[in-house]
This record gives C-alpha cells, structure tokens and sequence, in this order.
C-alpha cells in the first residue's frame, strides 16, 4: 500500500491526467460514438509526459489540448481511410480481367456468364453460348465482356 502512495506522489498531477484518460476511455463504452476514447489517449499521453518532464498545470493543459487536437485528427483521417474503400459485399471486387464462357448467349447486347458460382449479367457484341470472354468493366451489375 506505501508501494501505491509512493507512486502517487512521485508521479503527481501525472496521476491525475492519467486516472482521467482511463475515466475517459471507460465512459466511451457508456457513452454512443467514437469521439472520447482519443480524448482519453490524448489525456494518458498528457499524464506520461507530465509524469517524465514536470509541467507546470498550464503547461499540461496546452500538451492535453494539442494532444487532443492531434489525437482527433488521426481518428479522422483513419475514418476518411476506411470509409474510402468498402471492402464487404464487393462480389464485382475481383471479376474485371478474368475470363470465362459465356452460360447465355449475348444477343442484342446481353447475355449470361458464370463465374465460379455466380451468374453475371453481361453486356457485350453478340457472341454464341460458349464463346470465351474477358470481363473489361463493371456498370452497375452488368459485366462488360468482349471476346477472347
């Protein structure tokens, strides 16, 4: 228990940023969003730095408030990256440039091709049942093919 006491007070006000970021990150779980889980990292990173190079609390106000602009600005950018690309439920993902036969003919412009257990609709010349295609494009949930 002197072990825990004498952590505190050596550590001082850093205890206290730190005990915050962790109140900070608990209360994310309560709490709907993804906003105070960095304030809370930006609140543990303001209790190390005050725990290794003593600040005055003006000082570790100003490190806490640049960590914390920081610390959204990373959550931002890392938000734009995932939302950038969906990944789920891009069965079209790997199809441009593989080939196959057609399953339909293409007559008037569409016709049927099956690949790997999907059949795809497809736009292309008109081409007989069997002919060998190449998938060029996607538009919507046509495939564009042309013959190989």
């Amino acid at each position: 228990m002197d072990r825990l006491a004498d952590l505190a007070a050596t550590l001082g006000p850093a205890w206290a940023w730190i005990v915050g970021g962790l109140l900070l990150a608990g209360a994310e779980i309560l709490l709907p969003g993804i906003f105070l889980i960095w304030l809370g990292l930006a609140a543990l990173l303001t209790g190390l730095v005050a725990a290794v190079a003593p600040l005055p609390w003006q000082g570790q106000i100003l490190a806490w408030a640049v960590l914390s602009l920081a610390s959204v600005a990373l959550a931002v950018r890392l938000d734009r990256q995932r939302r950038a690309e969906p990944v789920l439920n891009r069965a079209d993902r790997g199809v441009i440039g593989r080939e196959g036969i057609l399953a339909e003919a293409i007559v008037g412009g569409t016709g049927a091709l099956r690949l790997d257990d999907t059949y795809w609709r497809v736009g292309g010349p008109d081409l007989p049942a069997g002919a060998r295609v190449r998938v060029t494009g996607l538009v919507g949930t046509v495939l564009t093919v042309e013959a190989v």
